[in-house]
């Protein structure tokens, strides 16, 4: 008896992992991100524009009369997490990874994704180092922090000769923009200091105080939006009047819930407004519809999906690399207009703009 429950067991268990393969009832596609914690909001943007791309393709028939089912995975902003989700996400068969969030989650997840044949397109991750490493399955739709730090430098020209201030998180990403921020700095501008705070905390006065002792015209911070919003609130409270500036990465409404009205004036580089895009419309309608507020990456994730499922369609029983390849090789037309791939996998166009807070809402800054 207890061998017959084993046994049926196994093969429960063995269908259940087989129809994410290419010959299963199923499609299976997982979505990785921080789905609890600080970043959790951001996770949930990322979910829902995948849930909605799979919903549109399953409502039209699927992919070859198989209908997709979507896996999520909560890597919890957690490097260590995001290698046990990718293992998990590659034992149970999908055929590609809508993630992860944070650059230093999808740097190691990437490479266990890419030895697999995995296709993993991130719609957040900035880090160079994401696509620079020469893995085949590996793809972003979203831009890299090269080309966000100049954009950031370059809007600081017009001020003339004047004195920065870099504080960075420490991470992947929040460490890796401050860096490319300073690489593209013009000569004219002085940095008076660079320094790191931990992600986390809540009281930035020991370093808020050295920033106002070096009277910054700017204070450029790499990292998210929790620890942006306290530190631009804290600046005003010890009254640094000084530019806040920073990254996609800060870029959301719950910014300036935390910031209050000290959010006004801040600039913040982010992609180009999505109601200006003719080819978002019927996206921005379904999900507003559906969901509310569109988030910052919610429309990345959107594409990412359609991507991927797109490669899919192309070839149902495609390897990973002959998908990567249809990646690579395709002009797809997404909600976003046009992308198309570098070698790399990065987009060959990104562009980035400068945002800025007000009367406490994000406008593309004049």
């Amino acid at each position: 008896m207890r061998r017959f429950f084993l046994l049926a067991l196994f093969l429960i268990v063995l269908f259940w992992i087989s129809s994410g393969c290419k010959g299963g009832s199923h499609i299976v596609i997982g979505y990785a991100a921080p789905m609890t914690g600080e970043s959790a909001k951001m996770g949930d943007d990322i979910s829902k524009g995948v849930l909605l791309a799979v919903e549109e393709w399953n409502t039209k028939g699927g992919i070859h009369g198989k209908k997709i089912r979507v896996e999520g995975y909560d890597d919890r902003a957690d490097p260590k997490e995001a290698v046990s989700v990718a293992q998990r996400a590659i034992s149970q068969g999908v055929r590609g990874v809508i993630g992860h969030y944070n650059s230093s989650c999808t740097i190691p997840a990437s490479n266990l994704y890419d030895e697999a044949g995995v296709i993993m397109i991130t719609p957040a991750s900035t880090n160079p180092q994401v696509t620079s490493r020469g893995l085949k399955h590996i793809f972003r739709v979203c831009g890299r922090d090269d080309q966000q730090g100049k954009t950031m430098a370059d809007a600081l020209q017009p001020l003339g000769k004047i004195k920065v201030a870099i504080l960075h998180d420490k991470t992947t990403y929040g460490q890796g923009l401050a860096d490319e921020f300073r690489k593209h700095l013009s000569s004219d501008i002085q940095v008076v200091l660079y320094e790191a705070i931990q992600r986390g905390d809540k009281d930035f006065s020991a370093v808020l105080t050295k920033v106002k002792s070096v009277q910054p015209n700017v204070v450029m911070f790499g990292g998210l939006y929790p620890e942006g919003g306290l530190i631009t609130k804290q600046m005003r409270d010890l009254g640094i009047s000084s530019i806040f500036l920073s990254g996609d990465g800060t870029y959301d409404p719950e910014y300036i819930r935390i910031a209050g009205k000290a959010a006004e004036g801040a600039w913040l580089t982010y992609a180009p407004p999505a109601d200006e895009i003719p080819t978002a419309k019927e996206f921005l309608k379904n999900y507003q519809a559906k969901y509310g507020e569109v988030g910052p990456y919610s429309l990345f994730a959107y594409d990412a999906a359609n991507i991927l499922l797109g490669a899919i369609a192309k070839k149902v029983d495609a390897s990973g690399l002959e998908l990567a390849n249809i990646i690579r090789s395709t002009q797809w037309q997404a909600a976003m207009g046009t992308i198309e791939f570098t070698e790399q996998g990065d987009p060959k166009q990104a562009p980035y703009v400068m945002w800025t807070v007000e009367n406490g809402k994000l406008v593309v800054k004049k």
